[in-house]
């Protein structure tokens, strides 16, 4: 049974990356979506093109204390809230702005926003930082070695502590590193992908650190999953696959598999500062309900990297639309 037909949901951060994909998933089911933008423009909501006219569109900020505040009177079944500042090595030369798109949007959303009667918080495996074990447990206490997964830890406590006080039902999300189309090259898939169909030369550190990558429509899948299965609960659930891979081995998997003639230079650029060197998620606790990945990281990288060709095509190339305006 599909329990989101007519359901009021609410998505915060839906034009990004996994929010967009999530916003898609959830009005195919026949959900009554609502989403928040900063523009209510579809130019400047370009993943949204294919569902604008079907979603309920908010224009909003939620660091802005007043304009949350006009949202007040409304209510929802459930919110899932994406919205954030995401990226890792840049959150270092942007600190304020972390605090404000990750904590302070949260405590706006909380304290001044609408009526919620459930929460989806979405945090991220950054959390974690630097940890002895492996893979990644929930349990174990967070050592985040990024501005950005301060704040996100930071916006994960401050919504289990309003869920302490109040009767707002939730779920602390972590989802590991995640891929697919519509992501930005500011991530490492699609910076090394669209590098490659490009043949152009790529410098990398060594690589020897470990992540794990998970196709999008994995990640939609699991978020869907604990909505379903869990009614509430104070302690985080990770998603992902428990298949971790290096960096250098990742780089060359794109390399093949694009067909790239790009150069690579593995080993030319420094490590970041407080690099995590391992992270891997324990999902012991969501596949005992019965979730599992459903496309495999080959299967998942080989389509992404389709996706991005056909991007390129259109968008990038010297023959492509937009470079013929």
């Amino acid at each position: 049974m599909n329990n989101y037909k007519n359901k009021k949901v609410l998505i915060t951060g839906g034009a990004g990356f996994i929010g967009s994909h999530l916003t898609k998933r959830l009005v195919d089911i026949g959900a009554k979506v609502t989403v928040i933008v900063k523009y209510n423009s579809i130019i400047d909501s370009p993943r949204l093109l294919k569902v604008w006219n079907k979603i309920n569109i908010i224009e909003a900020d939620l660091r802005n204390t007043d304009s949350v505040s006009e949202m007040k009177k409304m209510n929802y079944d459930v919110v899932f809230h994406l919205a954030a500042y995401n990226h890792v090595g840049d959150s270092f030369k942007h600190v304020f702005e972390n605090v404000n798109s990750n904590l302070l949007s949260t405590v706006n959303l909380l304290n001044h926003g609408p009526k919620i009667k459930k929460l989806i918080n979405m945090g991220t495996s950054e959390i974690y930082g630097v940890q002895q074990k492996l893979p990644f447990d929930t349990r174990e206490k967070p050592n985040p070695m990024s501005p950005y997964g301060v704040t996100k830890y930071a916006s994960e406590l401050f919504s289990i502590l309003k869920s302490k006080h109040t009767n707002l039902n939730l779920i602390c999300v972590r989802p590991f590193n995640t891929f697919g189309p519509y992501q930005s090259e500011k991530a490492i898939i699609p910076e090394i992908i669209l590098k490659c169909l490009q043949n152009k030369e790529i410098k990398t550190t060594e690589g020897k650190q470990t992540r794990e990558f998970n196709h999008v429509d994995n990640i939609i899948d699991g978020i869907l999953f604990l909505d379903k299965k869990i009614k509430h609960s104070l302690q985080p659930i990770n998603i992902g696959s428990n298949k971790p891979i290096r960096i250098r081995d990742l780089v060359k998997k794109i390399h093949k598999y694009s067909g790239s003639s790009s150069k690579l230079r593995i080993g030319d650029l420094k490590y970041r500062p407080n690099e995590i060197w391992n992270m891997q998620a324990n999902n012991k606790l969501i596949t005992s309900k019965g979730w599992k990945p459903k496309i495999s990281f080959d299967n998942g990288l080989k389509s992404t990297i389709n996706w991005y060709r056909d991007f390129y095509k259109l968008y990038l190339s010297k023959h492509g639309t937009f470079k013929n305006l």
